[in-house]
Parts: structure tokens; sequence; C-alpha cells
């Protein structure tokens, strides 16, 4: 008899089986089999068809990442439970199963309480029934509906969009605007780091459109790689031109989305090619595409000139078969959410005055700052719209500082002496490579080390186009005021000193090398390019204005505020203080991308 193991591997799954034959080769007799399928997921098995490696940490990190938003989500929750529980705000029946004496705003173990519905203990039936707490509302909603032609069975939990709509012109309860600033706390918007936001040019207009196609017409011959030109007439008179390799005639008569590019002229006019043709670039992507998704959301809203709830329930009230979540509104800016809180708090205290005292408002501050003094008083200066929006719903925690993986400065440190008295040298930190003056240091540093060669025999011929310290130094203001510079570009400076133009020039520049990589590009002092680009954009800039030492201090305004705000309010700040339009000097700097936390070898000091 001979035993024989047969083995099935396949990319998520194994399968084996030990079999015996006779001396023929015939089986015999199974001696075992059995099967192990390995649990993958089909993004995990896809990546593994690609061949695509997986990081051992990603799935932690990812993880990591989702407990960390539960947590601060509930975080703040707990301190929005113990103001709405200072203010009154609270039902009873979800005031009673949470904590405000131990584990302050959080639910007691295996309670988590809806604050629109009343749990009951039926009798008759003999079990638990939820009763929905706001009646009144429902039934106001459901007239509204009736209003406009929709007698159908409306959920009660829509009552939320109507009392997002109600608030804002008319009162409300406190339990419902308490139901209002927990919703509110649950879906926040998506927030936008300084520096993520796209660089808008004065001179392209983006738009996004949805618009029906009412004739495909497609080219007679396809292009080199075998797909075929099409052209799409719009229902506005705008043709999309776009390849395929698949036939596009069933686009006809259905809308589509785009994102659409308009190029202008200076004056805001459309520009046009030579034919007259106005020269505008159409983007259709995908339907789960986040910019498209976030583009199309926002312009719809500004559109309508409605707030986010008010815009989702009239929606409901003319297509109550809208999907919400996911469809209606998915991805924003926290700034439409912002604005709509603002509105709805500023409006209620102005109808009831008397749930928004001073003396609760100094209540609410000391239950949640009990042992911090200093920011009590701070809180005292503002109101109830600060307390609720930034200092609760929408806080955002600041970046943590990472100064500790700041390199050391090797020529600038300080002694002292420890408990013991040994003496230790502490070296200082380097500077950021974005600061001015390290730019300065490493364009000195760059043109010293510059040579110029001629090409045929390789001899140093710097000294012939850079003779004296006047020659250095203009030629260190040629570069200064550039942002990088090529081989080209200094050769044709050095050059065209001599006094050549012209094809005499171009002949001239061909003879000649710099001693670095001859088609790389070079930094210069980018920080004060892209600062003076942007002065030039704002209006009635004084002659005087841009010193080395007006120069620091805006980079450090543009360098060391990360939070989008904050940045807007410290360059108001800064206009103000120097004399500068504040409207157009805040229009221009306010989308300056940030620096890079990238550092340079040495200290201030020791650059000085």
């Amino acid at each position: 008899m001979k035993k024989i193991l047969g083995l099935d591997l396949g990319t998520n799954s194994i399968g084996w089986a030990v079999v015996s034959t006779n001396e023929e080769e015939i089986l015999a007799t199974i001696d075992g089999a059995g099967s192990r399928i390995i649990p993958m997921s089909q993004d995990i098995l896809g990546n593994f068809d690609a061949g695509n490696s997986i990081s051992q940490t990603a799935e932690r990190t990812s993880y990591r990442g989702t407990r960390r938003l539960r947590e601060r989500f509930l975080l703040r929750r707990e301190r929005l439970h113990r103001i709405l529980n200072v203010l009154g705000f609270l039902p009873e029946h979800y005031s009673a199963q949470v904590d405000f004496k131990r584990r302050l705003g959080q639910f007691f173990e295996e309670k988590e309480p809806k604050i629109a519905y009343k749990e009951i203990w039926n009798e008759v039936k003999d079990k638990a029934e939820f009763v929905f707490l706001f009646q009144d509302s429902f039934n106001e909603m459901l007239e509204d509906f009736k209003a406009n032609g929709q007698d159908i069975k409306i959920p009660y939990d829509w009552t939320i969009y109507y009392l997002r709509k109600k608030a804002l012109s008319k009162k409300i309860k406190k339990e419902e605007l308490a139901w209002l600033l927990l919703n509110f706390n649950q879906k926040r918007g998506y927030y936008q780091l300084r520096g993520e936001e796209e660089e808008e040019n004065p001179n392209k207009l983006v738009e996004f459109h949805s618009l029906k196609i009412v004739e495909v017409v497609a080219d007679e011959k396809p292009n080199s790689k075998g797909d075929l030109w099409y052209s799409l007439h719009l229902e506005n008179g705008w043709i999309y031109r776009r390849s395929s390799k698949t036939p596009l005639f069933d686009w006809k008569d259905k809308v589509r989305d785009f994102i659409v590019t308009t190029d202008l002229n200076d004056d805001g006019t459309v520009k046009t090619d030579k034919e007259g043709t106005e020269k505008r670039s159409f983007r259709a992507p995908s339907e789960d595409d986040w910019t498209l998704l976030k583009k199309k959301t926002e312009t719809e809203i500004e559109t309508s000139h409605k707030t986010v709830g008010t815009y989702i329930y009239e929606t409901l009230l003319q297509k109550p078969t809208q999907k919400i979540r996911g469809k209606l509104v998915r991805t924003i800016e926290r700034k439409f959410y912002k604005d709509e809180l603002i509105t709805i708090l500023k409006k209620q205290i102005e109808l009831q005055p008397e749930l928004f005292t001073e003396d609760l408002y100094n209540d609410c501050i000391r239950e949640l700052y009990r042992n911090n003094e200093a920011h009590q008083l701070i809180l005292s200066k503002r109101d109830f719209v600060h307390l609720f929006v930034n200092d609760i719903i929408f806080y955002q925690r600041p970046l943590r500082s990472q100064k500790s993986t700041i390199g050391n400065c090797t020529l600038e440190f300080r002694i002292h002496k420890d408990k013991n008295g040994n003496k230790i040298k502490e070296h200082l930190q380097a500077v950021p490579k974005s600061n001015p003056i390290y730019q300065e240091f490493r364009l000195w540093q760059w043109l010293f080390n510059l040579k110029i060669y001629r090409k045929e025999d390789a001899i140093d011929v710097t000294s012939q186009f850079i003779a004296d310290v006047t020659d250095r130094e203009n030629l260190f203001d040629f570069l200064n005021d550039r942002k990088e510079i090529k081989q080209d570009a200094l050769v044709k400076y050095v050059i065209e000193k001599t006094g050549l133009k012209g094809k005499a020039l171009t002949t001239e520049m061909a003879k000649y090398r710099w001693n670095y990589v001859e088609d790389k590009e070079y930094p210069c002092n980018q920080t004060g390019s892209q600062i003076r680009n942007r002065l030039t954009k704002v209006e009635h800039v004084p002659v005087n204005f841009y010193t080395p030492e007006t120069e620091q201090n805006l980079w450090h305004i543009i360098y060391s505020v990360t939070d989008k705000n904050e940045f807007e309010k410290a360059l108001k700040t800064f206009a103000n203080k120097h004399n500068l339009d504040e409207i157009s000097f805040v229009e221009n700097f306010k989308k300056f991308p940030p620096f890079k936390s990238e550092y340079g070898a040495y200290s201030e000091k020791a650059i000085k």
C-alpha cells in the first residue's frame, strides 16, 4: 500500500487529503481529508491578488483611530449632559439614567436611553413600550406634509428636521432644544485643516453642475489608443468632449454630474480661443468620488440659501422617499452645521431669555471647570453661544506638539548643573527651514559654493562673472527674489551682465555650466518669494512696509497658527497693526499653504 498526500492551495483556503493506493495505484481508502478557510475581506483579498503588501500595523492604527473618535464623541456628550442638566433641559426619564455624582455626565451601567422616547410599561400587553415625547411637534409636521399633498405615514424621527427649521424663527420647548444639541453633537461635518482647501485661482471658475445630455455625437475614427471621441451636447448649450472605449449613446437624455472649470480674463469675462469658443473643461468623476460628493452637496445647499436642517426637511416635504444619510447629505464642511447651530441658539436666546440667564451661565461654567478658575474667568466674558458651539460641540483639539523630534544645533548650547552639581551641556533646537533667516543663510551658503565652468575644458571661470563683493551681492538680490533657480536662468543672468543679447547670448550660454546637477532646480528664498507674491495682490500696501522685521512676524503667524479660524483672526490683527487693507490682505493670505515641518542643522542665533 502507498500513501499519497494531496494539497489544494488557494488564495484564502487550503484543502488536503491523504489516500492509500494498492500496487496498481488504484484508490483503496481515504485516510483523512479536510480544509481550512482563511477569513479575509474582499478588499484585503483584492490587495493580495494584486500583489500589494499589507502593513502589520495598518489595521491596528485604523482601529485605534476609530476608538479615539468614539472616545472624543462620548466626552463631548458627557460635557453636554452636565450643562443641559444645570439648565434643566433634559427630560426626567433621560436625566434619571445619567450619573451626575460620580461618573459625571455618563450613563449608568447598561443604560442608554433615547431622549425623544420614554419607556412605559404596558400592563395589558405585559411588556415595555416606547412613547414619543414631542407629539405636538410631530402633529405640526404631519399637517405640514398634508398641506403639501403628502398624506402618508411619517417616522417620528423626522421631527428633528422639522424642529431644526422651526427653531430658526419660533420658540421650541427646552427639551426639544436639548434633543437638537445632542443631534448636532453626533453630526458635526468635516473639519478642513489649514492647507487642505483648494487654492483659488482668480482666473479659474470651478463650479458644480447637474446637466442633461440632449445629444451624443461620435467621431468617425478612433485615436491611437483605440478610443473613440464623443461630443456630448448638454442642455445649456455646452459641449463636453471625452473619449471612451465603450459607446456612450445610452447617455442621451440622462442627467450627469460635472465639475466645470471655466477660464476667466482679469476683468471676469470668459476666455475664448481663436475661433471664439469659450475655454471650459469638464470633469465627470464617478458617483463615489469624494470631491464630487462634497462639492455637489455644498453647492446645492448654498444655492438653496437654507440651513442644512431646513434643506433636508423641505426636500422630504417634496420627496418623502429621499434617503438622507449617505445620499442627500453625506460629506460637507463643518461650517454649514456650525452656522446653523449659531443661528438657532441666538434665536432661542432672544425668544426665551429666562432660560439663558447670566446666573445659569456662570453655574454652567463652574460645573464644567470646577478646578480651573483661570478658564472660568476667560469664559465668564463669553456667552451661551460660545459655550455650546466652540467649547463643547465643535471644540477641536489642537495638534500635539512635536518639538521633541526637532534636531539639536551643534554650535549653540547651554551648560547648567543638576542637583548633584554635575555639569550638563544642553543643545538648543534647530531653526525651521521656512524661517526667513534660514532661507537667507541657505542661499548665501549655496552662493558661496557656486562655481561656473567652461564646458570645453572644464576651467573654473567664476571670477570672470563674479569678480567682487558687489557682483556677489547683486547676484544674491537676483536669487533672493526667486522661489527656485535652474542652471539656464543663472547662466543667462551672469552672461547678460556682459552686454550680450539675442542669438549671441544663447550661443554664449551653451558654453558654460555650474558645479551643481545641471537639470536640477535648487531652492532660493521660497518663503520670501511666496509672501511677496501675495503682497503684490494686496491693495494699498505702504511703500516701506516690507522689512526683515515684518517678514519675520508674518512668517511666524503663517508657520505657528494651524487652526484655520485662528489663522484668519491673526491675519486681521496683523493687518490692523500695520495699517493694511484688512479685507484685501486677509483674502490674499488666508489660503497661504502651511510650511512643512522641516528643520535645518543650526539654531537661529548660530545662523545670525
